[in-house]
């Protein structure tokens, strides 16, 4: 039997800002639980919460990166349910009005690219975190009212491969524009998984969600686990007992749970948010919000491939976007771009990981590389030279031109030519074996040469010029 699935996705990313959404807390990570809150965090008496403009203009630049369409207004709702980790009893969230609907994206995917559907995105605030031990539960207000921009797109994708490229690819956004952080170690991007199996690729079948999925390998899990449990039911004829329905993921078991049907949901009774008046987003706040977004990954992988760059070579500089303006700045010096990203990655990229730095702590900047690789274009330093340059910079407080300078390749025919000369005036029994077959030998003289010039003679002009005397 051949299923068709349809995959969509909620996910939630944190949104960098020095405060929280609706506070003056900060908004900052930390392992220290409760040191991050005040009363509105809390959800005291009195409360008021006060719109932080930052993570609005986030949303505003994610809805442009997505193609969405942006409101007049800005609003936000109230959803309301009651849980410990929800001091209010109720979630500022975004219902009526999100601030970006009807987007699209295109995605890198098996080397060409994908055009994903999204819904909406919208802000809201986080709720804390609880935790449940034996006799007791702990809860953590530090998450309580960061900002967060929920992302749901449409049931676009088909495939597992699908999702993880997307996700990847706006986890990739989120960094480069400085949206999110998105480190998934901090729990700073969480998803709900929503699965529909079909015998018809044109038809969505019973939409099955799961809740709270944190971390990508996860994604992948649950979206195999559940394709898996809905797969068995289609083959025992059974595909009647899938239901809409919320499920968790059990990480232990590697399978789905029951949670609660969507004849069980719970009525959040959406309102308008009374305490928060709503704000026109004018043009003047669209073009400040958008106003630095970067290249995106999508169009540097394209610039890479303009160059006739492959996916091994860009693809360990595309991950970082402050590597890629390094390289970019390399390429732009009209560089031979496979022997630029050669370069950089062998002496660069593996400096930085084995010393686990960033790129903008390291002393060699971009001029260096274009310097040192115009050296070795005409042949000043040999390839080797260069590396030893690179290493020396890195390591050193020397200055990069008198670095060069110590290992410049020796280019003077004349001076070559007289010491070639002497070299083989004085080595008469390495000639004679040389002109006898012994073709090995000419390695010899190239030895000799590079002894006498401590390593510093041209070595194409040296093998020319032992050609041109061992010819005599």
């Amino acid at each position: 039997m051949k299923l068709f699935p349809t995959i969509g996705i909620e996910m939630h990313a944190e949104l960098k800002s020095n405060s929280k959404a609706f506070s003056t807390a900060e908004n900052t990570y930390t392992k220290h639980s409760n040191n991050h809150v005040s009363p509105v965090d809390l959800g005291l008496p009195g409360i008021l919460p006060v719109v932080n403009l930052e993570p609005v203009k986030k949303g505003i630049k994610m809805a442009t990166i997505l193609n969405c369409e942006i409101p007049e207004y800005l609003y936000y709702d109230r959803k309301n349910y009651y849980y410990p980790d929800l001091p209010k009893g109720y979630q500022i969230t975004q219902s009526h009005a999100p601030i970006g609907i009807n987007g699209h994206i295109e995605v890198p995917f098996n080397g060409e690219t994908k055009e994903f559907l999204i819904h909406d995105i919208h802000l809201e605030e986080d709720s804390a975190k609880m935790e449940h031990l034996t006799s007791e539960s702990l809860i953590n207000y530090n998450r309580s009212g960061i900002p967060l921009l929920e992302l749901v797109t449409e049931p676009t994708f088909h495939s597992k491969e699908e999702v993880m490229a997307f996700l990847e690819y706006i986890r990739r956004v989120y960094q480069y524009t400085d949206i999110s952080e998105a480190d998934i170690r901090k729990g700073q991007i969480r998803c709900d998984v929503n699965i529909s199996l079909s015998t018809d690729e044109n038809t969505l079948g019973t939409k099955v969600e799961i809740k709270n999925v944190n971390g990508f390998a996860n994604v992948e899990k649950v979206i195999d686990a559940e394709i898996a449990r809905q797969t068995k039911l289609f083959e025992d004829g059974r595909e009647s007992e899938i239901e809409q329905e919320t499920r968790r993921y059990d990480e232990a078991s590697n399978t789905t749970i029951r949670m609660r049907s969507k004849a069980d949901a719970i009525d959040y009774k959406y309102f308008i948010e009374p305490n928060i008046p709503k704000m026109k987003i004018t043009k003047e706040l669209i073009n400040d919000s958008i106003k630095d977004i970067p290249k995106l990954p999508l169009e540097r992988i394209n610039y890479y491939k303009s160059l006739g760059l492959t996916e091994e070579d860009y693809n360990p500089i595309i991950k970082d976007r402050l590597l890629s303006d390094y390289v970019n700045e390399v390429l732009e010096s009209k560089a031979d771009a496979k022997l630029a990203i050669n370069f950089i990655t062998a002496n660069i990229i593996s400096f930085i990981n084995r010393n686990e730095i960033s790129i903008n702590e390291l002393r060699v900047k971009p001029s260096d590389i274009i310097l040192v690789l115009s050296k070795m274009s005409d042949n000043s330093i040999s390839s080797k030279q260069a590396k030893e340059v690179v290493e020396k910079l890195l390591t050193t407080d020397s200055d990069i031109n008198s670095i060069i300078s110590e290992y410049s390749q020796n280019s003077n025919e004349d001076e070559l030519a007289t010491l070639i000369s002497n070299i083989i005036s004085n080595s008469p029994n390495e000639v004679e074996a040389y002109k006898n077959g012994r073709t090995n030998l000419f390695n010899f003289f190239v030895g000799q040469v590079m002894k006498e010039t401590k390593g510093k003679a041209n070595p194409v002009l040296t093998k020319e010029l032992i050609e041109k005397e061992l010819s005599k």
